[in-house]
């Protein structure tokens, strides 16, 4: 039995160095070829103030790009994120502009936003990006280059986490960074799947509006990645994965919400994927079946083999991590990447038992594809909260 968990193990360390190498690959393969630069509207719903959203803001003033706007989106004037957003506004007149949600037309609050958001653009490239995006270098281009290609109807980016000063924190951009924002590539490179990160999306307005507009996707929760199914399904087009990383802030979360919020995204993977799918993701994981080896098999050559993985594991993680966000995390990964995965899998078991999620005051049952309904028992007890 030992033995068997092992090679568990190792495949699991072979998947990860593959998702490593698939990466490197694809951002080294970024085109140069001149390409058309449409005027862009980024969309951009704001929910609180996220940290460092003054200087998230503020990376987008200034992008080296001939013709785009920043449409800001707040709920009411109560949200807190409304006074940085009048800031920006004030700072930047020409650039950014701020828009009000009117009515709530679905149970995703973010997609209500972006209802808003788009039929206030002024431009026919919509670009959706999370207030805790920072624009790197070279951004819309990409986006342009991307969505000029044949057949594209979306364009995407992988996500790296940056910015963390607590625990939780690093926890969340050591995970964004050697795991999903990887995967954004992996899953598309070997098996064709789409994977649409919310944080990054472009589409022509037309495109969207043939797809039913944000409207569409107003009950769902993972709405991003229904409209990359939308967009091979209904429109007969590609969704493309761009060749720029995007940061994504997270300074000061705790390790609390490090564990709510990836148990939420595993509620809401579980649903997307169908639960066997969901479950074999476990294989990327690869200490706790190393650490189970050593536990059936506690012979001499177990427990080198056991800190040969972890060490394995660890280094690739930091690996990734510098590939993705040019910046590794040093010699704590070796500790870091352990712990993560083994909280990470707390939150990846929990996640078979759960259905709902508290959402911003309401109770809602995740259905399959992540499909909303709002529960009317207001009772909390057992149910993950959703940030946004």
């Amino acid at each position: 039995m030992g033995s068997i968990l092992f090679a568990v193990a190792a495949l699991g360390l072979l998947a990860s160095m593959l998702q490593l190498l698939l990466l490197r690959l694809h951002l080294r393969s970024a085109s140069r070829k001149p390409c058309p630069l449409p005027p862009i509207s980024i969309l951009k719903p704001l929910c609180g103030v996220d940290d460092d959203l003054e200087a998230n803001l503020a990376s987008f003033a200034s992008l080296d790009y001939p013709s785009y706007e920043v449409v800001l989106g707040v709920r009411d004037g109560s949200d807190p994120a409304w006074r940085v957003a009048d800031e920006a506004v004030r700072r930047w007149p020409g650039r950014f502009r701020l828009v009000i949600q009117r009515g709530e037309p679905g149970l995703n609050p973010k997609v209500n936003q972006l209802i808003g958001l788009a039929a206030a653009a002024r431009h026919d490239v919509l670009l959706v990006s999370d207030s805790n995006v920072r624009a790197p270098d070279g951004y819309l281009e990409d986006v342009a280059r991307h969505l000029a290609e044949p057949g594209v109807g979306l364009v995407t980016h992988p996500v790296g986490g940056v910015g963390e000063e607590s625990l939780g924190s690093t926890l969340d951009n050591l995970q964004a960074s050697s795991a999903v924002g990887p995967a954004t590539v992996a899953v598309k490179r070997l098996t064709g799947r789409d994977v649409v990160v919310g944080k990054s999306m472009a589409f022509r307005r037309a495109d969207l509006v043939a797809m039913g507009g944000f409207e569409s996707v107003r009950n769902v929760l993972a709405e991003d990645y229904v409209l990359g199914v939308k967009v091979t399904r209904e429109l007969g087009k590609r969704v493309a994965i761009g060749s720029v990383a995007i940061p994504a802030v997270s300074e000061r979360r705790d390790v609390a919400g490090f564990l709510s919020r990836y148990g939420r995204w595993c509620v809401m993977q579980r649903k997307i994927a169908g639960t066997p799918v969901y479950a074999a993701q476990v294989l990327l994981y690869p200490l706790p079946f190393a650490l189970a080896g050593l536990a059936f098999s506690p012979g001499t050559w177990a427990l080198p083999a056991a800190l040969l993985v972890w060490l394995s594991k660890a280094f690739l993680d930091g690996a990734t991590a510098r590939t993705l966000r040019g910046t590794g995390f040093g010699a704590r990964v070796i500790w870091l990447s352990p712990l993560k995965d083994l909280l990470f899998l707390f939150a990846f078991v929990r996640a078979f038992g759960e259905n709902s999620v508290q959402w911003r005051g309401n109770r809602l049952l995740v259905q399959a594809g992540s499909r909303l309904q709002r529960v009317s028992d207001p009772s909390t007890e057992g149910v993950l909260a959703l940030e946004r």
